[in-house]
């Protein structure tokens, strides 16, 4: 198998924690990425230092003053990471609450009347936020069907339904169900020239570990990241907003400065352990001949992180060595397809055993993997194929061929 990170690898594996080995059940191989991915080490030692610090931001005081730099150092490498030079980085509780906050903001603040539109590939973290403020301002929430047979929705899907009259729209970058990437840059040039003044937001939660973002290429106004599937910890969400979405009314303290979207006192070591994160790809891009700045670094390291995950999902897709893959494993039924376009995800079902047990085989060979069901996470993608439940695998550039050659193994014990 040909990859850029192959020659790197160990040093690649060798900065996370928890790579080979559950501290609680002992050796596994980790394919559960899309449910979180594993922690820096990096990440986890500074933590462990803010977590100890009894001062808080904005006093007079040497400690104070350096937990003022750590926000604005994570700010500003957050910026780089997202290719994001205007609005606002900011951190919430989740993912999930930072979508939520920037479609009630939207929503709110954009022009009355009109259509607000997603599609039905999106999570439910965006999905229930615009059926929530399309319900409070009165406004249509139309969705966008996905392509059952592809896992994925286009912008040829979009158009149809893109009118100027549109408010806000919400496009998912990835999905966490079937792995399929979609055409962000496209879709939203589309909308913004049918409806100018349409606000854009962003889902990256699943796509963020996996491939470079572009916010200013995109041409959007907000775009939301889960940190901890991205290589830094639980605990908070990262977003950014465009100027004009900063611009809008938000929930604040009387008196206080109308750009700001947090409320209370900030986690410091939240932002310092995304500039970890930030590190990390500065220094895989380095490593893979990237340039001489932070954001080509990173571009590069998104690059040959692509790369390498293309290897390893063809190979689970394809076979690897004289191990054949779950495309021509029979019984086997791959949730969107065998097409390109996955983004380290593969769910999939097998006619001969259920879902959960599958799950469960898995897991006795040391092979960690998740279920997914028709329920309110996934109902969307698995309810229209009539699937009750899969199993997803989801891979990270950490993980290795030989790793994937045990997975296929145990599915081979499992056809058996």
């Amino acid at each position: 198998m040909k990859s850029p990170l192959l020659p790197h690898l160990d040093d690649i594996r060798a900065r996370f924690a928890h790579v080979e080995a559950c501290p609680f059940e002992g050796p596994r191989v980790f394919f559960e990425n899309a449910g979180g991915a594993l922690r820096l080490k990096s990440v986890i030692e500074t933590s462990a230092a803010y977590a100890g610090y009894p001062d808080n931001q904005g006093r007079d005081n040497p400690a104070s003053r350096a937990l003022m730099a750590a926000i604005a150092k994570g700010k500003a490498d957050a910026r780089v990471f997202l290719n994001a030079p205007g609005g606002e980085v900011f951190v919430g509780e989740s993912g999930t609450e930072v979508l939520f906050r920037l479609v009630r903001t939207a929503a709110l603040g954009a022009e009355p009347g009109g259509v607000m539109l997603g599609s039905t590939l999106e999570h439910p973290a965006s999905r229930s936020a615009m059926a929530r403020w399309a319900e409070v301002t009165g406004r249509p929430h139309v969705l966008v069907a996905h392509d059952d047979a592809t896992g994925t929705v286009t912008a040829d899907a979009y158009a149809k339904h893109i009118t100027p009259d549109l408010r806000v729209a919400t496009i998912v970058q990835t999905s966490p169900v079937t792995g399929m990437a979609v055409d962000v840059a496209r879709i939203a040039a589309m909308i913004r020239a049918a409806a100018p003044g349409c606000l854009i937001l962003v889902d990256g939660i699943q796509h963020a570990s996996h491939g470079h973002i572009e916010i200013a290429a995109y041409g959007i106004d907000g775009y939301a990241v889960s940190p901890y599937k991205v290589f830094s910890r639980h605990g908070y969400g990262l977003g950014w907003a465009s100027e004009r979405l900063t611009g809008f009314t938000k929930e604040t303290v009387i008196g206080g400065s109308p750009r700001n979207w947090e409320q209370g006192t900030r986690d410091a070591g939240a932002y310092a352990t995304f500039s970890d994160v930030v590190a990390y790809f500065d220094w895989l891009g380095g490593v893979t001949g990237g340039g001489d700045n932070p954001r080509a670094r990173i571009v590069a390291a998104a690059a040959a992180i692509h790369a390498h995950e293309a290897a390893l999902m063809g190979a689970i897709l394809n076979g690897i060595g004289n191990r054949r893959g779950l495309a021509d494993m029979p019984g086997i039924t791959l949730i969107g397809g065998a097409g390109e376009g996955r983004e380290g995800v593969v769910s999939f079902t097998l006619a001969t055993m259920p879902a959960a047990d599958l799950v469960a085989h898995l897991n006795a060979r040391g092979i960690r993997t998740h279920i997914r069901l028709n329920d309110h996470y996934c109902g969307n993608i698995l309810a229209p194929l009539g699937i009750a439940s899969c199993v997803r695998a989801s891979i990270c550039h950490y993980n290795s061929p030989e790793e994937v050659g045990r997975f296929l193994d145990a599915m081979e014990e499992a056809l058996a």
